[in-house]
């Protein structure tokens, strides 16, 4: 059975997440560079944990300009707030071919939208 995953929607969540990955395991800095990297970069962490050192780094020891990637995920319930949401623009960043599948996708599902509606002011 395939565990549906949904993102991150509450900024005191995310810093708790944050927090915690970086404090309260044995390998800290590792899961919160993981997860950091995920966030900014719309990596799902499958993906994230495919990327080497050679990836990232260049034979001498800095950081890559750029590193080309085939799959995005993490962030992007971030992108649709902060694009004031715009779906369009989250839609091709994750290639999806239908405005319905990215609001799935977001886990925006019928309650969600009408909650957000409600926090909206007509006028």
């Amino acid at each position: 059975m395939q565990q549906i995953v949904l993102p991150i929607k509450d900024s005191n969540i995310l810093k708790e997440v944050q927090d915690t990955l970086l404090h309260n395991f044995k390998a800290g800095r590792r899961n919160y560079t993981i997860f950091q990297v995920g966030k900014a970069t719309l990596l799902r962490v499958s993906d994230v944990m495919k990327l080497r050192l050679a990836d990232v780094f260049n034979g001498n020891g800095t950081v890559r300009q750029n590193a080309f990637i085939h799959d995005k995920k993490t962030g992007a319930y971030r992108v649709y707030t902060q694009s004031n949401y715009n779906i369009g623009l989250v839609m091709h960043l994750l290639n999806h071919s239908s405005e319905a599948m990215t609001l799935a996708y977001l886990g925006l599902d019928q309650a969600s939208q009408e909650t957000m509606l409600d926090q909206i002011d007509f006028g």
